[in-house]
C-alpha cells in the first residue's frame, strides 16, 4: 500500500506542490505550499479519526489533502479538478490500488467552493480542513499599507482552531480576529461560500458546522 510517508518522500511530488505554489506568488495569493498541505493534512485526520474512521481511510485522506493544491501548477481555475488528474497519474504510476485512488481523486476534485461539493466524507473531510486555515503566517506581503483583503483577513486572524465536541455531532471553527486589520465583515465577503460550503460537508458526516469569531456564534 502507498503511504502518507511515502507521498511526502516523492521528490517529483515535493516539486509540482513547490512549483504550483510559486505560481500562485506571482498571482498574489497566500501560501499554498509545504505548511498549508501539512495543516490541510492534520486536520482531515483529525476530523475522519476523532468520528471512528478506519485508519486507512484516515491515511487516504492525509494523501488526498498532501494533493489537494498541485492542480495551481496547471492554472489556479478549475485547480480541484486539474490536480484530481494529475493525483490519478502520480498515485496510478506509484501502483496504488485502483479503489483508493478513487477516493483520492474524488475529494480533491471536490475540494474547492466554486465547483465541489461533498460527495463523501473524506471529501468532506478535505473541504472542512482546507477551508479552515486561515492565519498570519499565509500572508507573503510585507507592505501591510498595500494589503488587499485577502491578505488583511488571514493577517487579521490570530488563532483559528477546528475542534469537534465530545458527543460528535457539531464542528467549530473558532476564529480569534485581530479587527485592527481586518474586519468580520471582510472575512464574510471572501468566505462566505466557503463557510456555506464548510455547512455541507459537516452535514455529510452527520456534523453541524459552528463559525465562532472573538467567541461570537455567526454561523
Amino acid at each position: 500500500m502507498v503511504t502518507f510517508e511515502e507521498i511526502k518522500a516523492n521528490e517529483a511530488i515535493h516539486t509540482y506542490i513547490q512549483k504550483a505554489d510559486d505560481s500562485l506568488v506571482a498571482l498574489g495569493f497566500t501560501e499554498h505550499s509545504f505548511a498549508h498541505v501539512g495543516m490541510v493534512a492534520a486536520n482531515a485526520a483529525y476530523i475522519l479519526e476523532t468520528l471512528g474512521y478506519p485508519e486507512r481511510t484516515v491515511e487516504l485522506v492525509r494523501i488526498a489533502a498532501y494533493l489537494h493544491d498541485i492542480g495551481n501548477l496547471v492554472n489556479r481555475v478549475d485547480h480541484s479538478q486539474s490536480g484530481a488528474v494529475m493525483a490519478f497519474r502520480i498515485l496510478n504510476d506509484m501502483g496504488m490500488d485502483p479503489e483508493e485512488i478513487a477516493e483520492i481523486v474524488t475529494a480533491i476534485g471536490n475540494h474547492d467552493e466554486g465547483t465541489g461539493t461533498p460527495v463523501s466524507p473524506m471529501a468532506a473531510a478535505l473541504i472542512l480542513a482546507d477551508k479552515s486555515d486561515v492565519r498570519r503566517s499565509r500572508v507573503r506581503n510585507q507592505d501591510i499599507s498595500t494589503f488587499d483583503i485577502h491578505d488583511r483577513v488571514n493577517y487579521s486572524v490570530k488563532k483559528a482552531e477546528l475542534k469537534i465536541n465530545e458527543n460528535h455531532t457539531l464542528i467549530k471553527l473558532k476564529l480569534s480576529v485581530d479587527t485592527h486589520y481586518g474586519s468580520v465583515m471582510d472575512y464574510f465577503e471572501i468566505f462566505m461560500n466557503r463557510m456555506v460550503l464548510c455547512r455541507k460537508a459537516a452535514d455529510k458526516l452527520g456534523l453541524q458546522f459552528k463559525l465562532i469569531i472573538n467567541e461570537q456564534q455567526l454561523i
